[in-house]
């Protein structure tokens, strides 16, 4: 399936689409809001993994921008930013789940599984 891996931190990015192609999946990455929009218009991607702090554009305006779309990706947010009013706010504007960094990277493949219903 394919993956749109949104994050600014070579460290993240890196491993994560290392994981994810190991997975099987096809990983397109984007290093800011607007690059990820831009790619979210090609389509076809069944995940969006999301950072919220990004240069320009945040991670909640790409999440607003996804609203209302037919053929929506599900959305996992990937961040720092651990406060409940940001995990309420990333889950009402339609994020099916919100991890905070830093995270076990088999807990967060596990979530990618359950996400794209592999597991």
């Amino acid at each position: 399936m394919r993956v749109l891996l949104v994050d600014d931190e070579e460290s993240i990015l890196v491993p994560l689409e290392f994981l994810l192609r190991k997975g099987g999946h096809e990983v397109v990455l984007a290093r800011t809001g607007e690059e990820a929009l831009r790619a979210l218009e090609e389509g076809g991607f069944a995940l969006v993994v999301l950072d919220l702090m990004l240069p320009g554009l945040d991670g909640f305006s790409v999440l607003e921008a996804l609203k209302g779309r037919p053929e929506r990706p599900k959305v996992l947010v990937l961040t720092a930013r651990g406060r409940e009013a940001d995990r309420a706010k990333a889950l009402a504007l339609g994020a099916e789940a919100f991890m905070t960094k830093p995270f076990s990277t088999r807990a967060l493949m596990e979530e990618v599984r359950r996400l794209l219903g592999e597991g």
